[in-house]
């Protein structure tokens, strides 16, 4: 297999007007032109003859353009002649200034701390307002299916009643019976002191059916029912069933958001109930346990301590924080754009919020029932 030899690149002026270029001007064959350029009679210079260079690439044209620029700044009136038309056009375009991009914005630096307040007002203002709206269409819309019963999916309700409520007893319960042995634990230390043992009752009653039950119970459902509707959500808005749902003429709030509503609303009273009766059972064990309390003798004092209004003010409630974490749960689903990273995310604000205004309702409740004297 033969080759053709390609002369390095040189730079020979046979006259002082006459400069005359030829072999490679590449990369790997320019050698060390930049010293022949140091020695040549710039002034005298007219004419750069360029026929017989043999290879041109762009180090090679830099240099040429470099040549031309040393001889014109030294007085030299030079015109390069005879190069070829495809390395004219090569010699052009990196002869050519590059322009600065005016599109693209100038890198920001670090926000200050009062544009970092601005910022944070600004969506918490902007996700308020969407949650608002959230807010009255799923209330137009739950209020266009209890007026007409026939338009609500009672499958899917059946199904969420399921999911939230009976599949979620084990962990309701477990927890709300250790929370009644706690109170009562440490109700006894203090209680002993004074003689006042069977007052016991009074403390496990009435903080669980007033306070502990119903909260604990939204809380767990809370993290346990609402990120999982933020997930299901979220996940039918990354893979773009909510967007084919409406396609096909299917509201997404009548066959997402109104089941879980209605479903949590009768699930978790329900399950405020089964809390009360764990509650007040691990109390009446620790009351025993611990202060001779006999369970006739705790259920005597505690019929007489708690009346009905304790009761219904816990159960009363339960609709409440059901609204709260369903609305939240879903709205949060609805917001999810992107990838899974963005499910992620809006699962955890899902649970973070409805918590946080779970505890926010259960503090006015306090305030409203001290008003009323409940």
């Amino acid at each position: 297999m033969s080759s053709i030899a390609i002369a390095p690149a040189a730079i020979t002026q046979a006259t002082p007007q006459v400069v005359a270029l030829s072999g490679a001007w590449t990369a790997r064959a320019i050698g060390s032109l930049e010293a022949r350029v140091d020695r040549l009679n710039a002034p005298a210079v007219t004419v750069v003859d360029a026929a017989r260079i043999e290879a041109l690439d762009t180090v090679g044209a830099w240099l040429l353009q470099s040549l031309l620029q040393r001889l014109r700044s030294a007085g030299s009136a030079a015109q390069l002649q005879h190069l070829r038309p495809e390395y004219a056009r090569l010699l052009d375009a990196v002869g050519q200034p590059l322009t600065p991009r005016t599109n693209v914005p100038a890198p920001k630096g670090l926000p200050g701390t009062l544009e970092g307040v601005g910022r944070g007002a600004a969506a918490i203002a902007e996700q308020t307002l969407a949650l608002l709206s959230f807010i009255g269409e799923t209330a137009a819309a739950l209020a266009a299916g209890l007026a007409h019963p026939a338009r609500l999916r009672w499958r899917p309700i059946l199904f969420n009643i399921r999911s939230a409520g009976f599949d979620a007893l084990p962990i309701v319960g477990l927890l709300s019976f250790l929370l009644g042995i706690v109170v009562a634990y440490q109700s006894a230390s203090q209680l002993r002191h004074y003689g006042a043992n069977i007052f016991v009752a009074d403390l496990v009653g009435l903080s669980m059916l007033r306070e502990f039950a119903p909260l604990l119970t939204a809380i767990i459902v809370a993290g346990r029912s609402g990120s999982a509707y933020a997930a299901q959500i979220g996940t039918m808005c990354v893979t773009e069933e909510i967007d084919a749902m409406r396609t096909l003429g299917i509201a997404p709030l009548d066959l997402l958001v109104l089941p879980k509503i209605i479903a949590l609303m009768i699930a978790l009273p329900l399950l405020t109930v089964f809390a009360d009766a764990l509650g007040v059972l691990g109390g009446m064990i620790m009351a025993q346990m611990q202060l001779g309390v006999s369970f006739p003798v705790f259920l005597d004092r505690f019929v007489k301590a708690v009346d009905i209004s304790a009761y219904l003010t816990g159960i009363g409630k339960a609709p409440v924080f059901a609204a709260i974490i369903v609305i939240v749960g879903c709205f949060q689903g609805f917001r999810t754009h992107g990838g899974a990273d963005s499910v992620g995310r809006q699962t955890t604000r899902s649970v973070v919020q409805a918590t946080f205004l779970v505890i926010v309702a259960d503090a006015l409740f306090s305030v409203v029932f001290s008003t009323l004297d409940l």
